[in-house]
């Protein structure tokens, strides 16, 4: 797969060197300038890594009494969530792009998240888990949501 993004707002220098080298150089900087900098790279790395493992975010659904149903359609890019807290209504949520859903094979109430790009595949999760917020209830008491339970690559070292 291919990535792009865009490093235009920060005034630094990215050149290749070598066949398997970047180098990401910003000069005259003060300390705030050399930490985005870094973090520059990292998002790089990222870049990187979601090219040539992917990344995998596994959630579980928690419950105490009303059985939390969760279904992914349309090719795995929309869930549905339904009998939250017992509740009649249907949380919608869609997959940002690039981003796949599906349930887990080995266990129950378990539902694993694939892509490319880190951010789009942890803003999906952190979407899902959004939608099954507690509100207006003591949240020590009332646990029951989705939770990302494992973060990890698709294809294992």
């Amino acid at each position: 797969g291919t990535l792009r993004r865009d490093f235009r707002h920060m005034r630094i220098d990215i050149k290749k060197v070598g066949k398997n080298k970047l180098l990401v150089e910003k000069w005259f900087a003060i300390y705030k300038e050399l930490a985005a900098t870094r973090t520059v790279c990292s998002h790089i790395e990222n870049m990187f890594k979601g090219v040539t493992k992917g990344f995998k975010y596994k959630m579980r659904s928690v419950y105490a009494h009303f059985p939390i149903n969760i279904v992914c359609s349309q090719d795995n890019t929309y869930v549905q969530i339904r009998n939250f807290l017992g509740e009649k209504y249907t949380r919608d949520v869609r997959m940002l792009p690039g981003v796949t859903c599906q349930p887990s094979e080995k266990q129950k109430d378990e539902f694993i998240f694939q892509g490319n790009d880190i951010e789009l595949v942890s803003r999906s999760a952190a979407l899902i888990h959004q939608s099954t917020k507690v509100k207006n209830k003591d949240i020590r008491k009332f646990l029951d949501g989705i939770y990302v339970s494992e973060k990890g690559h698709v294809e294992e070292d």
